[in-house]
């Protein structure tokens, strides 16, 4: 086990192997939140500008408690995350502000999203979202869906999405995809040992040297149906929403590709035909 170190900033902990200097978030505000618990090597801060404006700032070159690599690692790979973000774009996705050198790393900047996170990393809001009306949920994995339909249809595959990446904007009634530094260009392969939770990965994605491509993100898809309406529990009786449904989605998490449905959009227009 490695050691903690406990340090403060605006009031914050915040949990590093080592002292930093932090001093640099404050040339984008006020820090009222801190997330430090991500192994990926980023530190994520809420700040409060000058104007009132609310941003989430990621930043890698700190040395983060849970994180078992180099900083300077993480900062590269925040920094290839940059044109994701801006190659991506879109309604459901967190909205990128810019990007910088700064405190001896690497920062990107976001838009402040309020909404309650679907990942029980976060207890408060997983109990916040895992009480949402059925009809809620049936809205963020459709705004899910169509942000994959999107990332497929620019050439992009899903690594590392899982319900930890979704937040429900209560204010303005839509999902938020919050974190796609692992995305990749189509077809990518693969390696085990990818970053993901295991309730998301698909068979391939535990396969060295397999290739990793849109009907790996159907299985995706339908791990994520799995996870919002019935926590991650594939069979029927636990299904909230009819065997119709079921069906497709059950579809979607094959263990063969050739059993899935071949395209995200085809996995839609099944969802769609599927509903009552």
């Amino acid at each position: 086990m490695g050691s903690c170190f406990v340090q403060y900033i605006d009031g914050a902990p915040v949990k590093l192997k080592a002292p930093f200097d932090l001093d640099f978030v404050h040339r984008y505000g006020v820090v009222f939140k801190v997330f430090d618990g991500q192994d990926s090597g980023n530190l994520c801060f809420g700040v409060k500008a000058a104007d009132g404006k609310r941003y989430f700032v990621k930043f890698a070159g700190a040395p983060t408690e849970p994180y078992k690599g180099v900083p300077k690692d993480a900062v590269a790979r925040l920094k290839a995350a940059v044109p994701v973000y801006q190659d991506l774009a879109h309604p459901t996705l967190i909205r990128f502000v810019k990007a910088e050198e700064t405190g001896g790393g690497f920062a990107v900047v976001f838009d402040w999203v309020d909404g309650v996170c679907a990942q029980s990393m976060y207890p408060e809001d997983y109990r916040r979202f895992a009480r949402l009306p059925l009809e809620v949920k049936e809205r963020v994995f459709g705004d899910i869906m169509a942000f994959h339909a999107h990332a497929a249809g620019r050439g992009y595959v899903a690594i590392d999405f899982y319900d930890g990446s979704v937040m429900w904007d209560v204010e303005n009634k839509r999902a938020v995809i919050c974190d796609i530094d692992f995305y990749q260009k189509s077809p990518y392969v693969g390696s085990m040992g990818l970053w993901g939770s295991t309730r998301f990965i698909s068979p391939e994605e535990r396969t060295d040297g397999a290739v990793i491509d849109e009907v790996t993100n159907v299985y995706t898809m339908g791990a994520t149906a799995f996870c919002l309406f019935a926590n991650s529990d594939r069979t029927l009786e636990k299904w909230p929403l009819g065997e119709k449904l079921y069906n497709v989605v059950s579809r979607a998490v094959s263990c063969e590709r050739s059993g899935r449905q071949q395209s995200i959009r085809q996995l839609i227009a099944q969802w769609d035909a599927a509903k009552p």
